[in-house]
């Protein structure tokens, strides 16, 4: 698979990331029910053998559960991939979270997960959410310390806006953006992307199957029936009017998909990496043969008439 870099990094990632945050389980706010680890092992290493080179989790997936499988799916691997996290939604014994960019808390979670990891160093270390924003200063500050400590090797952000970047890179270059883009969410083509490309900042986007529903998997019968724990039952993608709308998006896809021999997933993923300003997109799976139906977007170019048909669905069906 070939790989890109990640804006100002050493790290040559793969156009497609490993993305850990339904292998937390359920039992928390965010959860997507539950999961079996020796399944989310088994995706992690099928990931490797597919050619991806990077997993994105954070502390709070799972509560700290996350974390904790993909050391176990890494132990004792010779092609370890980069290893992504996050910092600033913590949590308490009651297992209610809150978000927190002061200097020691993030030095408590950077510590936390590093054990959790077993690691010496994490990849990229991420400010998960820009909250709250009269913190930025001092958490960014906070991460780019523990950059310049070797705790870990380079840092970025994720779901900052413009303003909120150029106030991070004040004190300390921004190496990465995670943002939110999909077909379903395009707030950042305006300013974001085009901030991000002009300053050399690498931009690895999340949910581009607007969490599952674009995979092609999701039927109205499979969202009725999704656990009491899963975060989806409460994202208006999943609820009308945007269900039956979304599930005409996939219709779309698939048949341009048909066209290659390619997923409407894969389809979705093509279109998310189409964007010159994208380095990479998060990718989850929750178990072995879900990611090698994903993968081949990675290498995949939609025509620019395929770009065409998708927006006009787009324009005709707004969200």
């Amino acid at each position: 698979m070939q790989t890109r870099r990640l804006g100002d990094s050493d790290l040559n990632i793969s156009p497609i990331g490993f993305g850990a945050w339904a292998i937390g389980g359920g039992g928390w706010a965010f959860g997507w029910g539950a999961q079996d680890d020796q399944d989310s092992i088994a995706a992690i290493h099928e990931a490797i053998d597919l050619g991806v080179n990077w997993i994105d989790t954070a502390p709070v997936y799972g509560l700290g559960h996350s974390e904790e499988v993909v050391a176990k799916a890494l132990d004792g691997l010779a092609n370890r991939p980069f290893v992504f996290t996050k910092c600033e939604m913590v949590w308490n014994e009651k297992r209610e979270i809150s978000k927190s960019l002061k200097a020691d808390s993030i030095r408590k979670e950077c510590e936390a997960s590093l054990k959790r990891l077993r690691v010496d160093a994490i990849d990229l270390y991420q400010i998960h959410w820009p909250e709250p924003d009269e913190d930025i200063e001092e958490g960014w500050a906070t991460v780019a310390d523990l950059k310049k400590e070797g705790k870990v090797r380079w840092i970025g952000v994720s779901n900052f806006s413009v303003g909120q970047l150029e106030r991070a890179n004040k004190i300390a270059p921004v190496t990465s953006l995670q943002p939110h883009y999909s077909l379903l969410n395009r707030k950042i083509e305006a300013e974001i992307l085009p901030f991000a490309g002009r300053s050399g900042i690498g931009v690895i986007s999340y949910s581009p199957m607007g969490s599952g529903i674009l995979s092609g998997g999701v039927t109205r019968e499979r969202v009725a029936n999704f656990p009491e724990d899963d975060f989806r039952r409460r994202n208006k993608s999943y609820q009308e009017p945007l269900l039956t709308r979304n599930l005409h998006l996939v219709d779309l896809i698939r048949g341009i998909g048909l066209r290659h021999d390619k997923t409407p997933g894969e389809v979705a993923i093509a279109w998310v990496l189409r964007d010159p300003n994208i380095t990479g997109a998060i990718v989850g799976a929750r178990k072995a043969g879900q990611l090698a139906e994903l993968v081949g977007a990675a290498g995949f170019r939609l025509s620019t008439q395929e770009v065409a048909e998708i927006e006009a669905f787009l324009v005709a069906n707004p969200a």
